[in-house]
Order: C-alpha cells, then sequence, then structure tokens
C-alpha cells in the first residue's frame, strides 16, 4: 500500500474498479464518480462488466452497447460483451477481421476459457485496460463484479501470466499486470453500507485483495449513511418524553392546546394529542437506527488500513435511479473528495 503521504487523489488515478457486496449501490457509485469525473473535465468512460446490468438507469439513457455511448457531453457508458471484446482482440492483435459471428473460435474459446480459469476475466479486464493504454479516455470507471468475484477477476493477468510464459498471451498479460499494479494508475474502490454483512465482508475483502492481487485499494465509500437528525441533548429530551406519566402529559397539553385554537374543529385536540405518540415513535426509530448504523461504521473505519480514505455518501431517502439521483451523489461525492 502506498505512504498516506504519497497517495495518488482517486480521481487521478486513469482506472477505477468499483465492487462491493450484492446490493450496497456500487453501481450507484461507479456512475457517479463517472459523472463527477466528467464535470472536472476528465474524457470518462463507465463500463459495467455484468451484461444484465442497469448502468444505463442512472444515466436515464437507452440500454447500453459494447460500443460506448455518450450519455453526456464528455461522459461514455458501455456494457461488456465477451464475444464482442473477443473480437475486438483478434482484429487488435491477430489482425483477423471483424468478422459478425466468429462461430468456431468462440466455441473454441469457450473450451479454453473452460480449462485455463482467468481468460474470460482477461478479455474484461484487458478491454477496460486497453483504453487507459491507448488514452482514448483519461479515466475509466469499471462497475466490476461483486465482492464473491472480484478478486479473481482483478488477479487475471497475473493468474494467467503464471500459466502461459512465453509468447503473445504472455506479452498481454504483462503489459495488463504493470498497468494494474501502478497505483498512480489502477486502484480498487470498495463500496459498503453500514449494516453487519456488508461491512464484514468489506473487511474481508480488503484482506484478499491484499494478499492475493497487487491492486491498490484507492478508498473505501460508506453508502447510505444516515444523517444525524438529533443532538445529544435531543434524544435525552425524547427518553424523558417516552416515560408514560410524561407522554400522558404531553398528549394532554396538546389536546389542551389543539382545543384552545380550535385545530381541527370539535375533537381536533385528540387528534393533535395522538399524533405526539407518533412523533416520539418515529424519533425514538431514527435514533436507534443511527446509532446501529454508526456501530457498523465504526467496526469499518477501526478495520481500515492507516491511511485510507473512508468517504460518506448519505441516504438520500429515493427510489429512483435517474440522471437526478447521480447527480446527487456525484455531489456529495465531490464535498468529500474536495
Amino acid at each position: 500500500m502506498p505512504d498516506p503521504a504519497s497517495r495518488p487523489g482517486l480521481l487521478d488515478r486513469r482506472l477505477l474498479f468499483v465492487s462491493g457486496k450484492g446490493g450496497v449501490g456500487k453501481t450507484s457509485i461507479a456512475s457517479a464518480l463517472g459523472m463527477l469525473a466528467t464535470q472536472l473535465g476528465k474524457r470518462t468512460l463507465v463500463c459495467e462488466t455484468d451484461s444484465k446490468g442497469n448502468l444505463a438507469d442512472f444515466y436515464s439513457s437507452p440500454p447500453l452497447r459494447y460500443e460506448p455511448t455518450e450519455v453526456q457531453a464528455g461522459l461514455f457508458a458501455m456494457t461488456m460483451e465477451t464475444e464482442s471484446s473477443l473480437k475486438e482482440y483478434l482484429a487488435l492483435q491477430l489482425h483477423l477481421p471483424l468478422l459478425s459471428r466468429i462461430g468456431p473460435i468462440a466455441k473454441t474459446f469457450d473450451f479454453v476459457a473452460t480449462a485455463a480459469p482467468g481468460v474470460k476475466e482477461i478479455l474484461t479486464v484487458g478491454k477496460f485496460a486497453w483504453e487507459v493504454r491507448e488514452r482514448h479516455y483519461d479515466l475509466v470507471v469499471v462497475d466490476a463484479s461483486a465482492t464473491g468475484h472480484v478478486v479473481g477477476q482483478l488477479a487475471a493477468p497475473v493468474a494467467l501470466g503464471e500459466l502461459v510464459r512465453v509468447g503473445l498471451v504472455r506479452q498481454q498479460t504483462q503489459w495488463m499486470h504493470d498497468l494494474m499494479r501502478d497505483p498512480a494508475t489502477t486502484g480498487l474502490v470498495v463500496v459498503a453500507t453500514p449494516e453487519e454483512m456488508p461491512v464484514t465482508e468489506t473487511i474481508e475483502l480488503l484482506d484478499r485483495v491484499e494478499h492475493e492481487t497487487d491492486i491498490d485499494v484507492a478508498c473505501v465509500i460508506a453508502n447510505r449513511v444516515l444523517p444525524e437528525l438529533f443532538s445529544r441533548p435531543e434524544e435525552e429530551l425524547f427518553g424523558k418524553l417516552k416515560a408514560p406519566g410524561a407522554r400522558a402529559a404531553l398528549r394532554a397539553a396538546v389536546d389542551a392546546a389543539g382545543g384552545a385554537g380550535g385545530a381541527g374543529g370539535a375533537g381536533g385536540g385528540t387528534v393533535l394529542g395522538e399524533g405526539t405518540d407518533l412523533v416520539l415513535d418515529a424519533a425514538e426509530l431514527a435514533v436507534s437506527l443511527r446509532r446501529n448504523r454508526a456501530e457498523h461504521l465504526d467496526r469499518l473505519r477501526a478495520a481500515l488500513p492507516p491511511g485510507l480514505p473512508l468517504l460518506n455518501v448519505p441516504y438520500l431517502f429515493t427510489r429512483s435511479h435517474g440522471v437526478r439521483t447521480t447527480r446527487q451523489v456525484a455531489e456529495y461525492l465531490g464535498q468529500e473528495l474536495f
């Protein structure tokens, strides 16, 4: 791991892999990082490795293809297709024409990929590394595999290089390995939410990345962090109001105030008094959730290696995955980074 004092800035790198446990919002973070980089003037490509992913939703764009689509000025997005990557590789390295279908070659490839794990991962990682090597973009952001599979994806150039020690394949894996192990160029972003399982998987992933790959972890991002709605004195006040006598007195006071003001007409004061119970229950739930998540966030922070940045993105309380939400996440990330 680089010396914290010399650690490159997150968006100063040129290739970022974004991973995390399924459901923590890694696509949301990957799409927002791409948008933030574009706002800073970088020509950026965001790629999803799962062809069934929904990256397009985060940019409110039509379905993505292997060929990059410009979803905003200077911001491009694509989805990974292994066969298309193989065709491109054959055209670039072996000077074979771009056939509409590669038929027997594809069948042979599937056989080789099954016999030699890492071949398919090489085509995935190699595509992104190639875009960086050729400087087609200032930054390539990869919405990578989830925690259970990303280590194999990142370690593929080394694994295949050890299997094949001579020839063209060896040459290709070597430059990929050199590019990916350079912390000034490549970094891994790990996304977690402040919950028990995502934090546990994040800690385990960080350990595996350190011992099984040469990839530098650029930062950890805690997503969906609940805001602190109440101060400590306010929390203590809510605690006192939960006592049966205090709750009844508050309800009666609100009823009296509502009746005196004529709010809601006849019986309006009673409705207001009953509403105090809902307010107190909601406040208690908010405090409880915040404290519970804060404990998991503290555990994550304590487990991080010294100097590894931990960025926080708040819970946005929205169901949409459109460009507006992506822009909000990008804004929060920008506040954390700058």
